[in-house]
């Protein structure tokens, strides 16, 4: 695809509404949804690289309540044509169609390249990718069981949200200081699995969300780490215009 030269790409990550407390998630929706209006009028693609909700669960017939301005704003956009992409988080593994089926928003569960203006991009949550992140990796195994899907599914939904909204704050996996911590170039453990996957084949970007720090990392002369931060504490983004790809920090109105 070739962005036109009035367009741009958007990418942004972990919103993480519905914690840590409603009036503070309202809040952090309503500066997320300017920000929407704000980008609509330039947008060619809008890629969100999941953890939108603190915890997401779709019952069959049943989805969590609330979050209805966002999730209008998002059908919105994407009824106008501007394709939207959704990359499950780990905070939302047990997505299902809902988000396809009645918000028209395409969703992935795997990492999937892009082709841009000749350029290529990788893109994925980053949940459980590279060395480290081992409890995120155990925690992922546990809850793409089928059998533990089917179990939790079983629980009445007043339930299960109310479980899955309780472990999800008491594990701070919003804002757990090991998570916000930069750990340095040669650290970062998805810096370090871009430079893997660069042993298979060339990209020009790695797009990552889940570790709420913003970064722009080179890997050689020719390929960047970005991470794009949250929306709870940063309110990063980042932009593609077909020439150049940014990092910006939306300024609160």
């Amino acid at each position: 695809m070739d962005i036109p030269g009035n367009k741009k790409i958007y990418f942004a990550s972990d919103q993480h509404f519905g914690a840590p407390t409603k009036s503070l998630s309202k809040e952090r929706e309503s500066y997320f949804i300017q920000w929407l209006d704000n980008i609509e009028k330039d947008a060619a693609v809008l890629f969100l690289l999941g953890d939108l909700f603190d915890f997401w669960f779709e019952y069959k017939t049943v989805v969590p309540k609330g979050f209805v301005r966002i999730l209008g704003k998002l059908a919105s956009i994407a009824d106008r044509g501007i394709p939207i992409h959704y990359f499950v988080g780990n905070h939302d593994l047990w997505m299902k169609d809902y988000f396809e089926t009645e918000l028209n928003i395409l969703v992935y569960h795997k990492p999937k390249e892009f082709i841009f203006n000749s350029k290529s991009f990788f893109i994925a949550h980053g949940d459980g990718l590279g060395p480290n992140d081992n409890g995120f990796k155990r925690m992922k195994k546990l809850f793409s069981n089928p059998l533990a899907k089917r179990l939790f599914q079983a629980l009445h939904p007043d339930i299960g949200m109310r479980l899955g909204n309780y472990f999800s704050l008491k594990n701070k996996l919003i804002s757990g200081d090991k998570n916000s911590v930069f750990l340095g170039e040669e650290n970062e453990w998805l810096a370090i699995y871009a430079k893997r996957k660069l042993e298979e084949k060339h990209r020009d970007y790695f797009i990552f969300g889940h570790r709420h720090i913003p970064m722009q990392i080179n890997l050689n002369n020719k390929s960047q780490y970005i991470n794009l931060g949250d929306w709870i504490s940063h309110y990063t983004y980042a932009t593609y215009d077909g020439i150049c790809l940014e990092i910006k920090k939306w300024v609160i109105n």
